[in-house]
This record gives C-alpha cells, structure tokens and sequence, in this order.
C-alpha cells in the first residue's frame, strides 16, 4: 500500500487484486472499523483506508462528529461502502461484522507529555472500547494504536480474558510508525533509495523500549557506530520531534495513520490467504520472558501465525535490548494492574 495510494484507484484495485490472485469481482468482503475516526489519526486513517481495495465495508465511530467524516469520505470513488456511528448507543452496530479493528481513540500528547501521562484517560477508553468488541465481534482482528501501547495491549488482553473472547493471535499493537521513521532516518543517512529499505524494530513502542535493529537493515550500509547510535535516539523520539515541532498543536497523526493504514492493509492480505506477509507488532510473545514483545510476525489467516525471533543483534542493540526490558515490564505490569483493578 506504500505507493499504491499514488495511482489513480481504478487501477489500485485491479492490481490489488490481480497481485493476490483474486478477479475485481472475488477479492472477498472485508470490513474494517475504526474506533475514534473523528480525531486527528482517525480522519486522515479513514481516508487511507477508504483507498484500499481490501475493504468493501468501512464503519466510523466516535463519540462526536463522525457523521460528518463519514459523509466527507463516502464521495471518494472506491469500492468500499462508509457509515457513520456516534455515541455509546451506536458502537455496537459499528462493531457488528468487522474483521478488523482499529483503535486510534484517545487523547493526543501535548508538549512536556510522556506517553505515561496519557495512561489514566486513554487507559479507560480503551478497556470501554474492548469490551464492546468483545460482545459484538469477538473474532475480530485488533489493531491497537491508542497510548501507551505498552499497556494499552496488556489492557486489551485482560478485557478479553474477563470476557473469554481472548485469542492471543488477534490482538496487535501497532508499532508500525516506529518501523517508517527507522526506514526514512536510515536511507537517508545510507544515501539509500528508501523504496528499497527495510528495517525491523524490536521491544516496545516507547522511548527506549523502541529497539531499531539497523545491523539488521537492508540495504546494508557499513555506518559508523556513532551514526547507528544517533539513528537509535532519532527513532525512540521520534514522537517527541514531531510534538515539539507542532508547538503544542498536536502530536504525531499523519504519520501514524499511514503507518496504521499499512499494518492494516498487511492484517487484510493475511486474512486472504496472501503468502510470506510479514510486519513488526507488539504481540504476545515468548521471544523473551515478557509476555507481550515487539518483533516481526507472520500474518495470516488467522491473525498471527508465527512470531519470529530477534535474529543476530549487534553489541549497541543487545545493550539496549537489557536496557528496555525492566521500563517495558513495568508498563506491561501498569496495564494488567488496570484492567484488573477498575
């Protein structure tokens, strides 16, 4: 979907359709929900995601304004259908049928904002949020983008559990914008074409916890040490540079709705059947002994089909990967101990 959203989308969707083996008329039907569509991710995202071939159903809730976003991007000429849904008594019926998914609900960081002061307010959104799907699409596919992610996931999993809906290989922590900001720093520094540049992203989706692994990047480019720590810094504040540049007026929400735009067009090809799809996601894990990690997963039809491991880190990456461990712990910790006590 990286370049696709640049062509005119009579020929997205027969391309899209041809790359996976479908006829126009067979790619099957497909809705996608996204929850908090009225904010400054979820707009720009409902428009990503109104440009996607994959999606035939597109259902917008928020709690205030959605009628209007959903009018607004119902005229584009694409295949999927749009509906609007506001309000606690509408979330089911936006919910109803989803195959996937998304949560960009919440507040948004403000200058002088970790994402550990966003916990309490946004913390309680999402468990609302996930016991609604957990009564009206418990099969669905759950792209969490909402912060902390380190605990908002954890979150997510105990509303699941409590519900007997929790199915490990459907629920996604969204760490995909990690992954775009280490690709463009790193092709530019490489003098790299960036369409060909990849790099996995490891840990958490916070500050530290944020593990670029460059030893690992693609094409490989012999940087200097000090470049690759430089690197590192950059991706981990990425949301802080965005912030500050904003002076207050928001936070990182172009980014990240194409970046949530491209995990979940990667959740819809798994779902039909389209072989070797494989992102970074912050999942249920045992590639280490936390219980939820980011690493490259395969996707699927059933949502995750294989967690893969971290692969050979560099000096640097093994220090950070420690260094990470007891933050990103605790706000795994934070997140169950909320769920659990509220």
């Amino acid at each position: 979907m990286r370049f696709l959203l640049f062509r005119s989308v009579k020929t997205l969707a027969m391309k899209s359709a041809a790359s996976r083996g479908f006829t126009s008329e067979s790619v099957p039907d497909r809705k996608v929900a996204i929850l908090g569509a009225a904010g400054g991710i979820g707009q720009p995202l409902a428009l990503l995601m109104k440009l996607n071939p994959l999606v035939s159903r597109l259902a917008l809730y928020d709690i205030a304004n959605t009628p209007g976003v959903a009018a607004d991007v119902s005229h584009i000429n694409t295949r999927s259908e749009v509906a609007g849904y506001v309000g606690d008594d509408q979330l089911g019926q936006a919910l109803e049928g989803s195959d996937v998914v998304i949560i960009p609900a919440g507040v948004p960081r403000k200058p002088g904002m970790t994402r550990d002061d966003l916990f309490n307010i946004n913390a309680g959104i999402v468990k609302s949020l996930c016991s609604a799907i957990a009564k009206y699409c418990p099969h669905a596919i759950v792209n969490m983008i909402s912060n902390p992610v380190n605990s908002t996931v954890p979150i997510a999993a105990e509303v699941f559990k409590k519900a007997g809906t929790y199915d490990e290989k459907k629920l996604f922590g969204v760490t995909t914008l990690d992954v775009v900001r280490a690709k463009t720093f790193y092709a530019a520094k490489a003098n790299v074409n960036i369409a060909d540049v990849n790099v996995p992203v490891v840990g958490g989706h916070a500050g530290i916890t944020i593990l670029p692994l460059f030893s690992q990047a693609t094409p490989k480019a012999n940087l200097p040490e000090e470049d690759i720590k430089a690197l590192t810094k950059r991706t981990q504040d990425g949301g802080t540079e965005v912030v500050e540049a904003k002076a207050g007026k928001g936070s990182a929400t172009l980014s990240m709705a194409y970046a949530g735009a491209l995990f979940a067009d990667a959740c819809l090809k798994g779902l039909n059947g389209v072989p070797e799809v494989v992102e970074c996601s912050f999942v249920q894990s045992t590639v280490t002994e936390l219980p939820f990690f980011a690493s490259k997963v395969r996707l699927g039809k059933n949502g995750v089909e294989e967690v893969l491991g971290l692969g050979s880190l560099s000096d640097h990456e093994k220090e950070g990967l420690e260094k990470l461990k007891p933050e990103l712990k605790a706000s795994i910790e934070k997140g169950i101990k909320f769920a659990n006590d509220n």
